[in-house]
């Protein structure tokens, strides 16, 4: 309230006196008011209005007019009002200072009639008088009271209240509008005063927490929101009062009367000022967030879903072994979507069958193939008794695990009462409409429960996975198919060749890397050839798969039947390359030298490439003939020295065409060790094939050793398992045919020679103590002799070779094969080759560098082959 002058006396009119009694009992009410508050009642005064009132928002003022019409009091509301301090306003004719000329005269009367004694109140337009502060010439409007009084003296004066109307009316526009945004605002909105207690509430907030608006005023943020909750809330609450800092998105939960459902609320808070500057409460605003939290609760498991797929879109399937995929699942879902996860895959399936037994009931023998947990490294037991890891179990029929096994459909399993896991969903891995097994996963207690979401999730990681397993499986079936194929092209057992020790060893591509591997075209052979002579084969087809292997099983096939024919190394490899060249194209070998002669446009995958060495070992000269098509060179440890790489002239590998090979022809110390590899052996990704040939000739250090022992021996020193690349070894200890077991005779090209052949060969038979092989090798030795004499050219040569069997071998110089023809009834010959044919084991002829060489076999006494009596071969041709 502003300060009023008093220096007017009481007015002589009875009216005045009735307003100076009623001023006099307002005095004394304000009085006794102000005594009441602590203010003795004798020191009554009148007093600036507290912070907080009206008077703080407009614009009051008062000045007293002495009986010539001139200001003779101004207050200081005043000199605010109007700009002009009281020194200057005192004595002023407020007429002429303050109203418009022309409003003057009508002015001037109404002061005559003020000075007359009578009270006037109106609404006044007014302007600043120059030289005021304020803005010289600025216009306002004002609600004057003007109350007669008089003066000391009697004269009569007036009082003067003055209320700028305008600022007025600003408060009746800004009061509306705070009227119609607390009221009308679609937020709960909230004044809460400085003792933290609600002064006002909107409907808004009304309708959602129960009653009328006054219902709330007087309640504490205790009354609607749970202890803990309320807690912190009112420290942030009394923080706002303290400091002034506004706080945004404030996120409250809490429960509404009448519902079970937990609520979210985004709260603004700042605090309310006084139009003095004084804190007297705090703002509150409140949005209900429910609905977009739980819409961001659901976008963010979307988000967290598309990323665990990506990440197993990323992870599973890059190994195609079934157990590695299988924890790769795993890895992706634990922790990240549940607490324990467990795979089962059927067991037939894992046994290579098409259609486990059982599918149709899902009660068929399932394997563990993998479990993850983040919270226990116990096994799980989501359903029955826990089985381990790699144990093969079954489910009851009636179990949901079966019935998702059944159905190709999601169950949940509920927790047992006391355990540790609080569901379970039991996923079937389905992959092109085939179940390949169970994948569960369970969240622990206090976890949030399995959803419609999660269960789709759920579904789909096991489908990936379970398409990523399927292939592995396909693929570990085409592999082991392969393999067996390939293994079956190999020499079975342990090789046994004549005047040589072999030890071989053939590990394929495997895939323990964790990388794709498939097996590939490595072989090796071990042949025996007439005369106690053996042919070391080994080879590689470039490529790998089964494609691959069947190559490599066509040229082995062919090397065999080249060996058979007794063709040099060099012409061997020469047929091979031929060979090799055809089998990429349809019409053979013909057709692929002719497109030889043209521009080859072909695919190149159906380019067969290959590599090979074919050595020729001799046991009774210890001489060996090589002779390498774009192979490693093979390794030779005389006793007593170091390992070397023997010189052979690599050529072309087999099926480029159009280079001849060369031979070298090396004598082998007895006891000496001869190695045969591929380049899986000694070639990997860590190790270039330089390193790798060094350390493999550094690992033959010590050949005296048995020679299974020095092939173990080469494998643990070398990088073997890195499952790159298909690996053969093929290892020989040089064991010559001693100069006993060797009979060699030159006879003359002359009848008596088929005599003394037979001579030579009872006497020689006696002497090795064969004497059950006398009268049959006789009779061949003077078949083949007379042959020779009948159909040869040049001198006779007879050689007996006692090893595993007995070898007879008649050389000449003629170049004309024997030919076994049947003979007819009439005829007096043709009957010695089949004679020859019946008696012995194995018989044939080869070409020499001079001539040709026909040979047969006999099997030596008290062996599992029995020899043919003589006189019933006889009768058997006629």
């Amino acid at each position: 309230m502003s300060e009023i002058p008093a220096k007017a006396t009481e007015s002589e009119d009875p009216s005045e006196g009735a307003r100076a009694r009623a001023a006099d009992g307002l005095a004394s009410a304000v009085g006794g008011a102000l005594a009441a508050d602590g203010v003795p009642q004798g020191d009554a005064i009148w007093q600036s209005s507290p912070p907080g009132s009206i008077y703080d928002y407009i614009k009051v003022a008062s000045f007293s007019i002495g009986p010539d019409g001139l200001v003779d009091q101004w207050s200081l509301r005043a000199e605010h009002l109007f700009g002009i301090r009281a020194d200057r306003a005192v004595g002023m004719d407020p007429i002429e200072a303050f109203i418009d000329p022309r409003h003057r005269e009508r002015g001037m009367r109404k002061m005559a009639e003020i000075l007359d004694g009578r009270e006037w109140t109106g609404v006044v337009p007014f302007r600043m008088p120059s030289g005021a502060e304020g803005e010289c010439g600025h216009e306002g409007l004002a609600e004057v009271y003007v109350m007669p009084t008089r003066t000391e003296e009697g004269e009569k004066a007036a009082v003067c209240i003055v209320v700028d109307v305008r600022t007025l009316r600003s408060i009746e526009t800004d009061l509306a509008a705070s009227q119609a945004i607390f009221s009308q605002s679609p937020f709960g909105f909230l004044l809460i005063d400085t003792d933290l207690r609600v002064r006002r509430v909107n409907q808004r907030f009304a309708s959602i927490f129960g009653g009328d608006v006054d219902d709330h005023r007087g309640k504490g943020v205790h009354d609607y929101l749970q202890r803990g909750e309320a807690d912190r809330v009112a420290a942030t609450l009394r923080r706002v009062l303290e400091t002034g800092s506004s706080i945004t998105d404030m996120h409250v939960t809490g429960f509404v009367p009448g519902s079970d459902e937990r609520r979210h609320w985004s709260v603004n808070l700042y605090r309310v000022h006084s139009g003095s500057g004084r804190p007297i409460g705090i703002a509150w605003l409140g949005i209900d967030i429910t609905a977009r939290r739980a819409a961001a609760r659901e976008a963010a498991a979307a988000r967290r879903n598309l990323a665990l797929l990506n990440e197993a879109g990323a992870r599973i399937g890059n190994s195609l072994d079934l157990e590695i995929t299988a924890r790769q699942l795993l890895d992706v879902v634990v922790p990240g979507f549940c607490d324990l996860a467990t795979v089962d895959l059927y067991q037939g399936l894992l046994a290579g069958d098409e259609t486990p037994p059982g599918l149709a009931d899902g009660s068929a023998e399932l394997r563990r193939v993998a479990f993850a947990s983040a919270v226990s490294d116990a096994p799980f037991a989501g359903a029955g008794v826990p089985v381990a890891v790699g144990a093969v179990h079954h489910y009851p029929f009636n179990s949901p695990c079966a019935d998702a096994l059944r159905t190709a459909r999601p169950q949940t399993v509920a927790g047992e009462d006391g355990g540790l896991v609080q569901s379970t969903l039991a996923v079937p891995m389905v992959a092109h409409d085939t179940v390949v097994g169970l994948v569960q996963f369970a969240r622990t207690k206090g976890s949030e429960p399995f959803g419609d979401r999660d269960r789709d999730l759920a579904v789909e990681l096991a489908a990936r996975a379970a398409v990523c397993i399927d292939n592995a499986r396909l693929y570990r079936r085409e592999h082991e198919r392969a393999l067996i194929l390939q293994r079956s092209l190999l020499p079975p057992g342990d090789p046994e060749a004549s005047g040589l020790d072999i030890a071989c060893r053939y590990l394929p591509g495997n895939v323990n890397t964790g990388r794709p591997s498939e097996v590939g075209g490595d072989w090796f052979d071990v042949i025996e050839l007439p005369g106690h002579r053996t042919a070391l084969v080994v080879g590689d087809v470039m490529g790998r798969g089964l494609r691959a292997a069947v190559a490599m099983g066509e040229l082995r096939t062919a090397v065999r039947t080249l060996a058979q024919l007794d063709l040099e190394p060099a012409e061997v490899l020469s047929q091979l390359d031929e060979i090799a060249r055809g089998l990429g194209a349809p019409g053979g070998v013909q057709q692929a030298t002719r497109a030889a002669r043209r521009p080859r446009e072909a695919d190149l995958s159906e380019v067969y490439l290959a590599t090979c060495v074919y050595a020729v070992y001799d046991s009774v000269t210890r001489r060996c003939t090589f002779a390498n098509a774009g192979h490693l060179p093979p390794v030779l440890v005389e006793p007593g020295e170091a390992a070397l790489m023997l010189d052979v002239p690599p050529g072309m590998p087999l099926g480029v065409g159009g280079e001849p090979f060369e031979e070298v022809e090396v004598e082998l110390p007895e006891g000496a060790l001869l190695a045969l590899y591929t380049d899986g052996l000694v070639e990997s990704r860590d190790h270039p094939l330089d390193e790798g040939l060094q350390a493999f000739v550094s690992a033959l250090s010590d050949p005296a050793q048995p020679l299974e022992d020095v092939c173990d021996h080469v494998l643990n020193t070398l990088d073997t398992h890195h499952g790159e690349d298909d690996i053969a070894l093929l290892m020989a200890r040089v064991q010559g045919l001693p100069t006993e077991s060797v009979g060699d005779w030159t006879l003359p090209r002359e009848p008596r020679s088929v005599g003394r052949a037979r001579e030579y060969a009872r006497a020689q038979l006696l002497a090795w103590d064969m004497e059950p092989l006398v009268d049959t090798t006789e009779l061949l030795v003077s078949e083949l002799v007379t042959n020779a004499l009948r159909y040869g050219e040049g001198e006779i040569r007879l050689r007996l070779l006692l090893d595993r069997t007995l070898v007879c071998e008649v050389w000449d110089s003629g170049l004309v094969q024997p030919r076994r023809r049947r003979a007819r009834d009439t005829d007096e010959g043709g009957r010695g080759l089949q004679l020859v044919g019946l008696l012995s084991a194995a018989w044939g002829s080869r070409r020499t560098p001079r001539g040709k060489t026909v040979w047969f076999e006999l099997p030596l006494p008290g062996g599992d082959t029995s020899l043919t009596d003589p006189a019933e071969a006889l009768l058997s041709l006629f």
